[in-house]
């Protein structure tokens, strides 16, 4: 049986914890924030999410013309924090 690998555990673990942040009304739901931002980001393709439990933020990430992009935005308000172009 092969050893699951790291990155796939850590992974698993930021989505728990993002989960059990929603439940206790910490977070929003991503859906919510996705609503946000992606109408803000017209022209680029939308790759997904990932959640940093520590800073309790959603970063999300799109490709543009072969730019990657990502969008940072704080969990609890909805607010974007930080775009890289």
């Amino acid at each position: 049986i092969a050893a699951e690998p790291a990155f796939a555990q850590q992974r698993r673990s930021e989505q728990g914890e993002a989960r059990r942040e929603m439940s206790a009304g910490n977070i929003l739901q991503l859906r919510e924030i996705e609503a946000r931002v992606l109408p803000s980001m017209r022209g680029a393709e939308y790759l997904g999410p990932a959640y940093d439990s520590p800073a309790m933020a959603d970063r999300l990430k799109f490709i543009k013309d072969g730019r990657v992009m990502y969008v940072d935005v704080d969990a609890r308000t909805g607010k974007v924090l930080r775009r890289s172009r």
